[in-house]
Parts: structure tokens; sequence; C-alpha cells
């Protein structure tokens, strides 16, 4: 495995969890990985099943100290956060990434008009495409309002959970939506993240696509950040080589790492 760090990572700190962060750390370990990146999740609202999303941040940043110095010569542990976007949420938004000194922020589509796509009643009334596409909307909708972020996660989580998850989905059939929202994250200055989740659950393919990730680098995207999106030890760098030669084949000699939210870029 070339790809020595994973950033995008979640432990019992984030609701939908039961890994202890100190399990994940020594998981992390043992697959020689350089440097781990944390991203509890932050969504300002609770979801269907009664789940609160907002992680406590305060436990949140003294479990990570703790490790840090515990860890310190075994491996590097950074301070990262996973915001779902949304709109109406941005002074909150705002005021919360200013408050806390993270080395890396992720932001992400979770909830849409209300609802994680991650539940059927996201898809009830109007057909797979047209669920498709309105998430595919709110993606710049989202960054028009908000945008302080450092990559945007999963950009196509949504075909993880649709009712035909990847049967007739492609790049083409939402370039009209998908194309301004790459744009977008190049003017602002966003990454597109590479989440081997969609792997795990199922794809052929991470999350996004991979003919999304060569539409960013034709339109000139830079920023490739990698993560497993690993909720429990055992998925931690999920499928990273077939991640590297993927980006290879999509055009990219380098990846990205960020600490105190400064970019450095790593050849793959």
């Amino acid at each position: 495995m070339c790809i020595k760090t994973d950033f995008h990572l979640h432990s019992s700190l984030s609701a939908d969890s039961d890994s202890p962060m100190e399990e994940m750390v020594q998981k992390g370990i043992a697959l020689g990985l350089h440097t781990m990146c944390f991203t509890e999740h932050m969504d300002y609202m609770i979801v269907n099943d009664g789940f609160d999303f907002m992680v406590d941040t305060s436990a949140y940043r003294k479990k990570y100290l703790e490790l840090r110095e515990k860890f310190q010569n075994r491996i590097e542990l950074l301070f990262g956060i996973e915001l779902g976007l949304e709109p109406q949420n941005k002074d909150f938004l705002e005021d919360y990434v200013n408050s806390w000194d993270f080395d890396f922020v992720i932001g992400s589509s979770h909830i849409i008009d209300g609802v994680d796509p991650y539940y059927p009643v996201y898809f009830e009334g109007r057909s797979e495409e047209a669920s498709y596409r309105r998430y595919f909307e709110t993606i710049t909708e989202n960054l028009s309002v908000f945008s302080d972020v450092d990559t945007y996660g999963h950009l196509d989580y949504i075909v993880r959970y649709g009712p035909d998850k990847d049967k007739h989905y492609s790049y083409r059939k939402y370039q009209d939506l998908i194309d301004p929202a790459l744009k977008m994250l190049i003017e602002k200055g966003v990454g597109l993240e590479v989440n081997s989740a969609g792997l795990k659950k199922g794809l052929a393919f991470p999350n996004p696509h991979p003919d999304i990730i060569r539409a960013y680098r034709r339109l000139g995207g830079e920023i490739i950040t990698v993560g497993s999106d690993a909720h429990c030890p055992e998925n931690i760098a999920y499928d990273f080589k077939a991640v590297r030669e993927m980006l290879l084949e999509c055009g990219f000699r380098y990846y990205t790492v960020f600490r105190k939210r400064k970019a450095e870029f790593i050849k793959l």
C-alpha cells in the first residue's frame, strides 16, 4: 500500500460508530500508516432515527490530544472534522470552524431538504433520477453559501443508497449538474475527496465515480484527498491500493494531505 495516510476516519465520538478512537489508532499502526486524521461528524440537525450527529468537540479534542501524545513516536494523528453542509446553517458553520484549530475540514452533503439519502424515505414519491438530480443540485447551493472547507467528501454519496445504486448511474447523465459543482470547487480552492467506502458499500468504484475524478482533473482540479470513511478498525485504509491505481489512471500523480489547513502534495 503506497498511500500511507487516511484522511477520513470516525470513532465512537461520532453517533454512527461504536469503535473507540484508541482501537482505530492501534489498527492504523498495525497497517503501517504514517498519518491518521480523524474527522468526526458535525451535522447541525438530528436525523430521522433520532441520531444526533453534533460531536462533543471538547470531548473529541481531549481524547485526540491524549492519544496524540501516547502514540507520538508511532504515528502522526491529526484533528479534523466532517461538516454536513446546508445553506441555512452558514452562520453556525462559520463560527464553528473558526472556534477550533482543525488540521483538516471535510464538507459533505448528508442532509438534502431535511432528509439523509441513507434513509429510503428520501426516494419516496419521485424517481431515482430526480432524487439524484436534487442531491447534485445542493452541492453548488452549499458551496455558494459556505466554502471554508478543504475538500468535498464523497461527492456522489447518494449512489450508495439509491434503489438501484449505480445500475443506471453515470457521470454523463448528471454532467450538467456535476460540472458546475466541480468548477466551483476549483474556483474556491476546495479539493475533491476520493472515498473508498463506495467500494466497501458494494459499488464498483469509490466515491466519486472515476469519470468525475477525470472531469475534475480536466477542468483544472489538483487537490485530491484520500479517505476510507472507516467507522470501525477493519475498514481503515480500505482498498487504498485500488484507489492509488485509479488516481494514476485518472491523470493524477499526487494526492493531498492537510496540516493546520495547509495543503501538502504527496507523490502517489
